[in-house]
């Protein structure tokens, strides 16, 4: 496994981390467990490519051992969790989580969450060298992709990667509507799966209430009944 990409398991179940491990060593992968946030803290360094996190841990769990991660690193990180309650989801997106997977969860799912996060790293460690693009200007808002910040009336959004990838990619296409699948696919850059919706949903209310733009009359982002979400457009875009 000299080549192998090392992901690090933190669960406090032992069954799940040996059969996580199994999975993982079987499809090529380095693994490394530990048992709570606390050993995860304690086994994290720049060697791993990709973070397996359970929630509901005891003495440090997912939520605390995230954003200690966070604070040193942008490897991707998946949540394993019970819990898919809006506002557990909103605590976990905020720590800095790419993605979920609500327990118990099927091998395939796993494996096809851990290879999209995965390849999205690889992509935007690519994208680092490309030529800067230019800023995208919708109303009061500015989206900078080469600082990756959207910016209203000159004060920095406190969004997460993937709100910030979502405004870029609705910023980009102004007016035209994208279902909650083709925004999972873009942004996630995976399959989109029973829970993908509600991902998409939480990370959309999440953007909404940051913009101050939860009213009926939305003034950025509308939710177009049974078809997806639109950026409206107000002023013209290029600098």
């Amino acid at each position: 496994m000299e080549n192998a990409q090392k992901i690090l398991v933190v669960d406090d179940a032992k069954e799940i981390r040996e059969l996580l491990r199994i999975i993982l060593s079987e499809a090529g992968y380095e693994v490394v467990l530990a048992q709570d946030g606390i050993e995860a803290l304690e086994k994290f360094d720049d060697s791993i490519h990709l973070v397996l996190l359970d929630v509901m841990m005891p003495f440090c769990d997912g939520i605390d051992a995230c954003m200690q991660i966070r604070k040193q690193a942008e490897v991707p990180i998946l949540f394993l969790t019970s819990k898919s309650d809006e506002s557990d989801l909103i605590e976990g997106f905020e720590a800095g989580a790419d993605d979920y997977l609500v327990k118990p969860f099927s091998c395939t799912e796993l494996m096809l969450r851990v290879k999209a996060l995965l390849r999205r790293s690889r992509t935007i460690d690519k994208k680092t060298v490309e030529e800067p693009m230019s800023k995208i200007y919708v109303a009061d808002l500015v989206v900078d992709p080469e600082i990756e910040q959207v910016l209203r009336n000159g004060e920095e959004l406190p969004l997460t990667e993937m709100e910030y990838r979502i405004m870029y990619l609705l910023a980009s296409h102004r007016n035209r509507i994208f279902t909650a699948r083709e925004i999972y696919e873009k942004v996630w850059g995976t399959k989109f799966m029973s829970n993908s919706a509600n991902t998409v949903m939480v990370h959309i209310r999440n953007i909404r209430r940051k913009l101050g733009d939860t009213s009926a009359e939305a003034k950025y982002i509308h939710n177009i009944w049974g078809r997806g979400y639109r950026l409206l457009h107000d002023v013209e875009s290029e600098e």
